[in-house]
């Protein structure tokens, strides 16, 4: 079974909690989404609400996949770049698959599905996304197509002496 992906659905109360939710859960199992667990929903409620504002002010879009019982299964922020040299690729954040999901295919479907949506947006040729180093993430997005252009070393503090790469990637779309 597969996910059923939506750009820039409707966002409802459901839509909402489902994110955050997913959100909470991801980090709790030690997604490299911004967080470390353990996590509350209430701690990351004003995350979730700057990509809503960001949404609202037409600068991000959603991209959300729902697995067969309609729950929300996976999410990317694809936020367009305002810098006006800067405008031809976008940054791609907060990408998410639960872990109750994960070993099915969903990740690289979820950066199929994004790129897809990337490629409608007219004029960018590029996605652009950050990972934290130290957790094989970079290998996952290689093998999607995505090529590490830059590193910053022990750029992510995730606890005391505990000191991750940040790993700048790029999928070009064209």
């Amino acid at each position: 079974m597969s996910l059923t992906f939506t750009l820039d659905p409707a966002v409802t109360p459901e839509l909402r909690d489902g994110v955050l939710g997913l959100w909470t859960d991801v980090s709790n199992a030690g997604g490299s989404v911004g967080f470390v667990p353990p996590v509350t929903p209430e701690a990351v409620r004003p995350e979730l609400v700057k990509h809503l504002v960001a949404m609202a002010e037409g600068r991000t879009r959603l991209l959300v996949g729902h697995d067969a019982d309609g729950r929300v299964a996976a999410t990317a922020f694809l936020t367009l770049n305002t810098h006006r040299l800067m405008s031809h690729w976008l940054w791609l954040y907060t990408v998410m698959v639960h872990p109750r999901h994960q070993g099915k295919g969903y990740g690289r479907d979820l950066l199929a599905a994004a790129a897809d949506a990337a490629r409608g947006i007219e004029g960018i040729e590029a996605i652009r996304l950050t990972c934290r180093g130290g957790l094989g993430l970079e290998r996952f997005y290689a093998s999607c197509g995505y090529k590490e252009v830059g590193r910053v070393p022990d750029a992510i503090r995730v606890a005391p002496g505990d000191d991750r790469d940040d790993v700048i990637l790029l999928l070009p779309l064209r």
